[in-house]
């Protein structure tokens, strides 16, 4: 892992390199389960070359329009920096929790397009431990021509930049930074990081916010789109992403993605992939969401298409561990399984007795965890039923909207142990 990111950073931010000390890396959720202070801003560094124009787009079925939005105003300042029209920018945030001398800002990206259009938000790693979100945000921005672009575009690829530099999914004082949104000034170290990105770059510049996650605690999801699909303004936006998965869920209370969303803008979570680990399947299907969505926004065109330009509206629960010991998958992500299909065999490996997990209902794997130790009541099988859109919508809305039963504040004093109910990853 230590060469991942030795790898990794250099591409993404030479500058942050320049301070940014080797560190030894650790070992390092279950939400939405249906029923059953301030901020100091430095100057920006000098302008990365954008991408060369792009070719005429390709045929892509446009989804309705989304409720317009204001454009891009004739001045836009970000992080006290003033970014002109047709430039690309690096700024940095800084949440101030370190000490003054050695503290290291959080890049953010900007692309602002010459012509006015709606502002996208993209943040990645707020779990320090996932990886391919990072990715995700390097190669959209950097292929973004801001020369010929509509709008603006900002990334922010290392929310979490204390937990990355430790290969850790938290904090340094253990803490989960996607519960404590929208933060609090005078709060704990991850209220003040989470109302110092919130307030400096979330509420007052974006009109749109993808927030990209992975799977957590040896857990890998297909890329898949999660929001409240009972907020219209999430739906609309939710067909906007091609032909990639669409799961409900409200967000348990301290995401950024429900904060978001109660604070006017519309959010989802994209998932894709496992922890620890650049998966580059996962990273170019969300590449290619994204790309999608850039076009159906008409910010930039894409070159790429879907086999099937719709999205895919999906029913999903989580298939559970009736007995502890060593689970033994017998599918793959991604697969497609019948009602009363063995999934995987738990066994317990003195007696040698043990248990096959069944599929209760035909449908698709589109989470699972690899093969490891387990628990009784581990959520080992993510399988989702296909469903239109309007009915999952309207399932969704039959739902009384809860907060969740919230994740523990603190992180396990072993990060390997297993999450306690209510807490795998951002949304499973």
């Amino acid at each position: 892992m230590r060469l991942l990111r030795a790898l990794l950073l250099p591409s993404l931010f030479p500058t942050l390199l320049l301070s940014l000390p080797a560190q030894a890396t650790e070992v390092s959720h279950e939400e939405d389960l249906p029923p059953a202070v301030p901020v100091t801003a430095t100057a920006d560094t000098a302008a990365a070359e954008p991408a060369p124009d792009t070719a005429a787009p390709a045929a892509v079925t446009v989804p309705a329009p989304l409720a317009e939005v204001s454009p891009t105003p004739a001045a836009f300042s970000l992080l006290g920096s003033e970014i002109a029209a047709g430039q690309f920018r690096t700024l940095f945030w800084s949440p101030g929790q370190s000490f003054a001398s050695i503290d290291t800002p959080v890049p953010v990206l900007v692309a602002r397009g010459q012509k006015p259009g709606p502002v996208l938000c993209l943040t990645a790693a707020l779990h320090g431990d996932e990886l391919n979100g990072i990715e995700m945000v390097r190669r959209l921005m950097y292929q973004l021509n801001p020369r010929s672009m509509n709008g603006t575009v900002i990334g922010v690829p290392i929310v979490n930049l204390d937990g990355f530099r430790r290969g850790s999914r938290y904090l340094a004082d253990r803490r989960d930074l996607n519960r404590y949104f929208p933060g609090n000034p005078r709060g704990s170290a991850a209220d003040r990081i989470a109302h110092s990105l919130f307030q400096q770059v979330i509420t007052p510049h974006c009109q749109f916010l993808v927030d990209l996650h992975t799977g957590s605690l040896k857990r890998t999801n297909l890329p898949q789109i999660r929001g409240d699909l009972s907020h219209e303004p999430v739906f609309d936006f939710s067909r906007h992403f091609g032909g990639i998965t669409v799961l409900h869920g409200g967000g348990a209370k301290g995401t950024l993605r429900r904060a978001a969303v109660d604070a006017g803008i519309p959010t989802v979570t994209l998932e894709a992939g496992g922890p620890n680990e650049l998966i580059e399947s996962a990273v170019d299907g969300g590449v290619k969401a994204l790309e999608t969505l850039l076009q159906n926004l008409n910010i930039q065109p894409t070159m790429r298409f879907w086999g099937a330009p719709q999205p895919v509206f999906y029913h999903s629960d989580w298939v559970r561990a009736d007995q502890g010991g060593i689970l033994m998958s017998a599918v793959t992500l991604g697969a497609t399984v019948k009602e009363g299909e063995i999934l995987g065999r738990v066994v317990d490996p003195v007696s040698n007795t043990g248990s096959d997990i069944v599929a209760p209902f035909a449908g698709r794997v589109i989470g699972m965890a690899a093969n490891q130790v387990v628990q009784t009541g581990f959520a080992a099988y993510h399988i989702g039923v296909q469903k239109a859109a309007e009915e999952v919508q309207q399932d969704a809305r039959n739902v009384p909207v809860t907060d969740s039963a919230p994740a523990p504040t603190l992180a396990p004093a072993d990060e390997e142990a297993a999450p306690a109910a209510g807490e795998c990853d951002e949304n499973c």
